[in-house]
């Protein structure tokens, strides 16, 4: 018969975890999640741009990441998936930080310096995302292939929105011609920035590609032969 005792003692309530605990948990490893899905991308600009799409590994991906080449399924569905994230993203990126720009300058010249700004800050820093891109969109299926064009044409229309107004009664066309050809020049930095081997520091060669640019940008129209 159980004791009666009223100086029994029961057994303690096992303590569950508060809910602020739990979301921290959560958080850290959603965190966790991010950072290696991140670390995955980097990884696979460098090994892209050096080696080719087509050369490079799921293993190598997850080897340069810190992984196991299975382990990169948990962030993608394999490496068609990884390249197309990584162009998308860097389309968005390039898109959304031109809009912004637009929208905070108070005139068009301003504008357009601060796009060239922008342009040469991302080819400066992401040279690896710009030798993917140059060489390995058509690797991507038809649909992903269709969206980064769409954001690029996007991104250059932002271009002759203000260059149109710089320029007012110029043809449309010329405009574009301008932006793409500014976009070459700016882009070109990771191969036109090496001298006899050596590659010029960026400090060096920024105040140079917005120099060139802007003077493409904002030059008068040539007269019509």
């Amino acid at each position: 018969m159980p004791s009666t005792d009223a100086t029994q003692t029961s057994a303690p309530t096992p303590t569950r975890p508060s809910n602020s605990a739990e979301r921290s948990t959560s958080t850290q490893r959603s965190k966790a999640k991010e950072n290696r899905r991140q670390a995955l991308l980097t990884a696979a600009a460098s090994l892209f741009a050096v080696n080719g799409f087509n050369r490079v590994s799921l293993e190598d991906l997850g080897a340069a990441a810190g992984v196991s080449g299975p382990a990169v399924y948990r962030h993608f569905s394999g490496k068609q998936a990884v390249l197309a994230d990584l162009l998308l993203t860097v389309s968005r990126e390039l898109l959304d930080g031109g809009r912004q720009v637009v929208e905070t300058s108070g005139d068009p010249l301003a504008a357009l310096r601060r796009l060239v700004e922008f342009q040469v800050d991302f080819a400066l820093g992401k040279p690896d995302v710009i030798r993917v891109q140059d060489r390995d969109l058509s690797n991507l299926s038809g649909q992903d292939q269709a969206a980064v064009r769409a954001l690029q044409r996007s991104y250059v229309e932002l271009w002759v929105e203000v260059l149109a107004r710089l320029h007012p009664g110029t043809d449309i066309s010329e405009l574009r011609v301008r932006a793409h050809a500014t976009f070459g020049l700016i882009n070109s930095t990771p191969h036109s920035v090496r001298s006899h081997g050596r590659r010029m520091a960026a400090a060096d060669a920024r105040p140079l590609l917005e120099g060139m640019a802007l003077a493409a940008l904002t030059a008068d129209a040539l007269p019509a032969r």
